[in-house]
């Protein structure tokens, strides 16, 4: 029943027959829902159930140990924290999948407890449920990663984790490099490299950029990893008190290019969940100034992704107010 379980199914995860109705559009808009596709949303619903044997089959499509976007799903999902434990000590056929949904799940849940606030405004009690949860966390997601060597999504959690607890550079880069000799071009990894970078965590300015651009510039035409160069310009704005900032024909220039190496070259695989990777460049894009995030715009259809547009003030409205712009 559960032979899939840990590889992809056949017809591939982002086939056109799983696509999720598009739901009615407000302001020429809608929220992407499940990753728009029918069996990432049965996943969600057993989820949300607490059907631990119904979430195992529906995940028989995926491969948790390499596929971050439906991981990512159920990590943000409240209440999978209040069964998956139960699910981690009573199944021991399927224990690291189970202790990599927890792992990431407490990760995303010790985040919530401590907010988005600034560190000097969290609160005591904050900072213990924050430490309580990650500690879960941490323990979860390296047992999952010894069952499992050959996964990657342990490790980006992880480095995640190590940023939150304040484990130090030498402990992130060593979490960092495991991840990469999984996949050197994974790029959810080298987006959670990019976080560990900014200025806000210790990292130096400008940093972030040259990283993001000595990783695309190693990857193939077509590849999403140009999207770490956009989000790098999107962290530069957010790390800037000038919100015209990105504003300058030299960076109009890079995310053009990088977009038409990226997402809108025609070697570019628009596997489940793309559609985050031209909402990244939608958002640069528009921050610049640059007439290319109306091509990005006009192949999204009005789909959008919370992430990277949290960033900003009324995000959903901010993206529509862009998207009718260009």
């Amino acid at each position: 029943m559960f032979g899939k379980l840990f590889g992809r199914g056949g017809d591939g995860p982002g086939a056109d027959s799983y696509a999720l109705p598009t739901p009615r559009r407000k302001n020429g808009t809608y929220v992407l829902r499940a990753l728009g596709d029918t069996r990432v949303l049965a996943v969600e619903e057993a989820a949300g159930t607490g059907d631990w044997d119904a979430v195992k089959a529906a995940l028989t499509a995926f491969d948790l140990g390499h596929d971050h976007q439906v991981l990512g799903r159920l990590a943000v999902l409240d209440g999978v924290q209040d069964w998956i434990v139960r699910a981690v000590e009573e199944d021991k056929e399927h224990r690291a999948v189970a202790l990599l949904i927890s792992g990431a799940r407490h990760v995303n849940w010790g985040w919530e407890a401590r907010t988005s606030a600034r560190a000097v405004d969290v609160t005591r009690e904050q900072w213990q449920v924050f430490h309580e949860r990650l500690n879960v966390a941490e323990q979860h997601l390296f047992e999952a990663a010894e069952l499992r060597p050959d996964w990657i999504t342990p490790w980006r959690h992880l480095l995640t984790s190590a940023r939150g607890m304040s484990l130090g550079t030498a402990v992130a880069e060593t979490r960092r490099d495991a991840a990469l000799r999984r996949d050197p071009l994974d790029l959810e990894v080298h987006l959670e490299w990019l976080s560990q970078l900014q200025p806000r965590w210790g990292g130096e300015p400008g940093e972030a950029l040259e990283f993001a651009r000595a990783a695309f510039a190693k990857a193939p035409d077509g590849h999403r990893l140009g999207c770490v160069v956009a989000m790098a310009y999107v962290e530069e704005w957010v790390e800037s008190d000038d919100s015209s900032c990105l504003q300058q024909p030299r960076i109009r220039t890079e995310l053009r290019q990088a977009a038409e190496r990226s997402v809108l070259h025609h070697a570019y695989e628009r596997r489940l969940g793309w559609q985050g990777d031209y909402n990244i460049f939608a958002m640069a894009l528009s921050l610049a100034g640059s007439s290319t995030a109306s091509n990005v715009f006009r192949e999204l259809e009005g789909a959008y992704t919370e992430w990277p547009w949290a960033y900003m003030s009324e995000p959903q409205k901010a993206y529509a107010r862009l998207r009718k712009a260009f």
